[in-house]
């Protein structure tokens, strides 16, 4: 019970930001109020990322920068990427969230078409092969640019950074990652095996509303360390 009442008294207070979206806000509401549906056996995956974050967060560092890794840089990066910092946002965390693939792509639209659907302000600035998007959270909130590139490319960061590989592909192929602090491996089950059937759509929102979640609660856990 002693870690029940802190934990919820800090959600309950935790998305009263005007300057996120209505729609993204109540999105990450709808998120937090299924904290449930993550079993001890995923929270054993997540928490060592909460507990790096927390640590780090105790310096005197003016952000933590973390950059999300899958094959493509398509897919899962990118939702990864968006959602831990809209879940930052929300609490107040200074976290800035990058990502990268062990090759580049480009954004998957599908993806593009999920994540608007979810609350995000997705602009398209450019019309190429790899197209750049800027993506706004609401008001006052950093604009986000998403465009598929190698993990270590600019913008990202090279050097002092928590990397997350976030699928299995990636982490088999990057067992090391230079630069980084540390490096977790939380992989997600890639929303492409249903492109082109009837249940796309579905099948990305899913995934999508998981990642939103698992992220958000890596950000509440990691809140949670630093108010002890």
């Amino acid at each position: 019970m002693k870690f029940i009442i802190p934990f919820v008294c800090l959600i309950t207070s935790s998305f009263a930001r005007a300057d996120l979206s209505p729609k993204l806000a109540e999105y990450l509401n709808q998120r937090q109020a299924e904290f449930d549906q993550i079993d001890d056996s995923r929270r054993i995956v997540l928490e060592p990322l909460a507990k790096a974050l927390a640590q780090g967060l105790q310096g005197d560092k003016d952000t933590i920068d973390v950059t999300f890794v899958c094959t493509h840089n398509s897919r899962r990066s990118h939702m990864s990427q968006l959602w831990m910092k809209a879940a930052a946002e929300s609490l107040r965390l200074p976290l800035t969230t990058w990502s990268g693939g062990t090759e580049s792509t480009a954004m998957n639209p599908r993806a593009v078409a999920s994540l608007r659907r979810a609350g995000f302000d997705i602009t398209q600035t450019t019309k190429n092969n790899n197209p750049i998007y800027h993506v706004s959270m609401g008001t006052d909130t950093p604009t986000q640019t998403c465009f598929s590139k190698p993990w270590s490319s600019p913008p990202n960061p090279t050097r002092n950074f928590f990397a997350v590989m976030v699928c299995n592909d990636a982490d088999q192929k990057c067992p090391t990652v230079p630069g980084a602090i540390d490096r977790f491996a939380i992989p997600f089950v890639d929303p492409k095996i249903s492109d082109g059937t009837e249940a796309e759509s579905a099948t990305y929102d899913e995934r999508c509303a998981q990642i939103a979640r698992e992220f958000l609660w890596v950000a509440h856990k990691a809140k949670e360390l630093l108010s002890r």
